[in-house]
């Protein structure tokens, strides 16, 4: 007895689907994913945060704020 659970229609899983939606991001979620490594998850996570403050920190009136963090 086979239901639509076994077969594999070619649709992604709504994982998959989340990191193609993400773009490059997503590219690399899912290869950290697919490969296991999920070691390196906060090691991304950590650079891409350090990113978005020194964008933030480069051209809004938040930098004040934010040059108080270092």
């Amino acid at each position: 007895m086979t239901t639509n659970l076994d077969k594999n229609d070619g649709s992604p899983s709504a994982l998959q689907d989340f990191f193609m939606r993400l773009g490059v991001l997503g590219e690399l979620l899912a290869f950290l994913w697919k490969r296991k490594l999920y070691w390196m998850l906060p090691m991304v996570i950590t650079l891409i945060v350090f990113a978005l403050l020194i964008l933030i920190g480069g051209s809004s009136p938040l930098s004040p704020f934010i040059y108080t963090l270092f």
